[in-house]
């Protein structure tokens, strides 16, 4: 095993220290929650690793997964890759790193992932725990803040990144710039139905981008094109919300 010398990735705890917790151990089991993912080992700590933006995991002979961010061209760098964090080597012959360009994410250990932050802090997560119409509507409703904001705030929803809040509150049609308490109680259900919808559908084709469906606003709302319309020919329109961009659909959004 090999940890590179980033004190910002592996959030202060030097690499031999995280060489020394994992050499080893077996990986019993492979978890996630919301952004966050861990590998449950025989014993304490476990490493709990989050990408971050531009971090990804990738095996020797494997394409790494073309997101929609992307470059077009995509640079070789031989095995290991460039920027790489952390490179496990398992006593089958597999290997395993985790990149990270721009250094947003982190490699943690912990005791008890699920009952230590980040874990323990996050909301539910839209695939493994939806709320009830019920308790949806009270999350949301119990506060009082933009609505795009509060999809993106991993204390209420783990998981939820910004073209997923798009494109639920395109589907939804939802403006994202109401406020939580202003929502009905039909609005609620339709944005909670839209929600569970997207994230499963996504996992279930591997977030396969040409997997998505056609009418999906996710094939329009890149580059922030002043020209971009949806698949039905709706004008698009970009804003900031929260600090991220918002692309949005006047006309079928309210």
């Amino acid at each position: 095993m090999q940890c590179d010398d980033d004190d910002i990735v592996f959030d202060g705890v030097a690499p031999a220290h995280v060489r020394r917790a994992l050499k080893g151990a077996t990986v019993r089991a492979v978890r996630r929650r919301g952004k966050h993912l861990w590998f449950e080992l025989d014993r304490a700590p476990h490493p709990l690793f989050h990408f971050g933006m531009t971090g990804a995991f990738l095996t020797p002979g494997i394409a790494a997964l073309r997101l929609a961010s992307s470059p077009k061209r995509v640079r070789d760098d031989g095995w290991p890759p460039r920027f790489t964090k952390i490179h496990i080597r398992f006593d089958d012959g597999g290997e395993l790193v985790m990149t990270n360009k721009r250094r947003l994410g982190r490699i943690r250990l912990r005791e008890d992932p699920e009952r230590e932050p980040p874990i323990s802090e996050l909301g539910f997560d839209p695939l493994l725990d939806l709320p009830t119409p019920r308790r949806f509507f009270d999350l949301l409703t119990g506060r009082s803040a933009v609505l795009k904001s509060v999809l993106l705030d991993q204390g209420f929803a783990a998981g939820v990144g910004n073209w997923i809040a798009d494109e639920v509150l395109y589907q939804a049609g939802i403006d994202p710039r109401r406020r939580t308490d202003s929502l009905a109680r039909d609005e609620a259900e339709r944005l909670r139905r839209k929600l569970g919808a997207v994230v499963r559908h996504a996992v279930r084709v591997d977030a396969d981008k040409d997997r998505f469906p056609k009418s999906w606003l996710f094939h329009h709302r890149w580059g922030k094109d002043g020209a971009a319309r949806t698949a039905k020919r709706e004008k698009i329109r970009f804003l900031t919300v929260g600090g991220r961009t918002t692309a949005w659909v006047p006309a079928a959004q309210r």
